[in-house]
């Protein structure tokens, strides 16, 4: 790293965290106009609705976008640079038009290592902040999803031939009522659990059953064991049993792993959904390092229409991008695309197009 090299790593940062801070900024004001009658209804405080909602929010949002604010903040100062013929200056001295981007490499991989790990690891308790209060306040306002405390008459699949069922569970005490879990073996059922009481036992990270009947059946042989309390290691927990629509989010990638494996052992129909977060919490930080490059080519160049002509065809790459992602995503949840494939689409094609403007700014 020479002096130049710096010089452009340091506008980089600089430029990135001002743009960060602006539209951050926006953002929070056209956010705030638009929810000022849910917070009102609320009754909470101006700090409670901060440290409640905003601190939630702000990293959610700022994640979501961190690509656009990398993507302008690397238009804005290169522009600004070629303008001043800094670039050209720099490219008379001999260096190689691969060896100027050496900076934007530099900082474009520490941006997408830093957003990797703030996907993986710090974005879910934000996200879960910022669901509770949502699911709490907001959506109840518009009668969407509630996140109720009970749940009545729930069924689902423990395996490929394990089915279990609850009549009645208290989210909030992680109890419930007439459990059972049925066993198969070619559409015969040999297995039948069935428990008056059930719940959570924190201790042992386990479930503690209470008026249980076992029955076990082979053929015309039936086997039946009354135990008045039984501790189960199943493959769900309390978690599990919730509806709760912003689950994915909440989770860091290790939960997320371990839920996604659970999911295809119980054949459901999520697993789709799910595959498509995991694989756009890596997607999105590489989209970093391609828009930090797709910038860099075009604001290299000096223009007679400057920075804005610059900008505004960075919008329309941005527009562009958020549109393969969203169309992507919506093949992948309602119809027969490979959510892996969704999730990493944009990067293929702007991974291209960044190759592409690499060569032709090359020469």
């Amino acid at each position: 790293m020479k002096i130049i090299d710096w010089y452009i790593v340091k506008k980089f940062f600089s430029t990135f965290f001002f743009c960060l801070l602006a539209l951050t900024v926006i953002v929070v004001v056209v956010d705030l106009s638009e929810k000022t009658d849910d917070f009102s209804k609320t009754g909470l405080s101006a700090k409670q609705i901060i440290t409640q909602y905003y601190f939630g929010f702000l990293p959610r949002i700022d994640a979501m976008l961190f690509p656009l604010f990398i993507f302008i903040a690397v238009i804005f100062f290169t522009s600004k640079m070629a303008n001043r013929s800094e670039i050209i200056a720099i490219l008379s001295t001999g260096i190689s038009f691969g060896r100027y981007l050496r900076p934007y490499v530099v900082g474009g991989l520490l941006f997408t290592g830093f957003l990797w790990w703030c996907n993986q690891y710090v974005l879910p308790p934000a996200n879960e902040k910022w669901a509770n209060f949502n699911s709490k306040y907001i959506d109840f306002n518009y009668g969407g999803y509630v996140n109720t405390s009970t749940i009545s008459n729930k069924y689902f699949k423990l395996d490929s031939f394990s089915y279990a069922g609850i009549r009645y569970y208290d989210t909030t005490n992680k109890s419930g009522s007439n459990f059972f879990i049925q066993r198969f073996d070619k559409n015969k059922l040999v297995y039948n659990l069935r428990a008056m009481n059930i719940s959570w036992d924190t201790a042992t990270k386990g479930w503690r059953l209470n008026t249980v009947t076992v029955r076990t059946i082979n053929g015309l042989h039936e086997t039946v064991k009354d135990t008045s309390v039984m501790h189960m290691k199943f493959n769900f927990k309390p978690r599990d049993l919730k509806i709760d629509e912003y689950m994915k989010d909440k989770l860091t990638t290790p939960e997320l792993n371990e839920f996604i494996a659970l999911e295809k052992i119980r054949g459901s129909g999520n697993v789709k959904a799910l595959i498509l977060e995991k694989q756009e919490r890596t997607a999105n930080p590489v989209s970093v390092f391609v828009l930090t490059i797709i910038g860099a080519c075009i604001a290299s160049r000096k223009i007679r229409g400057g920075s804005g002509f610059h900008l505004a065809v960075g919008v329309l790459i941005c527009v562009l991008y958020i549109l393969v992602g969203r169309f992507a995503s919506v093949f992948a949840l309602k119809g027969n695309f490979n959510p892996i494939l969704a999730a990493w689409l944009p990067n293929l094609i702007f991974g291209a197009l960044a190759w592409h403007l690499y060569r032709q700014s090359s020469k």
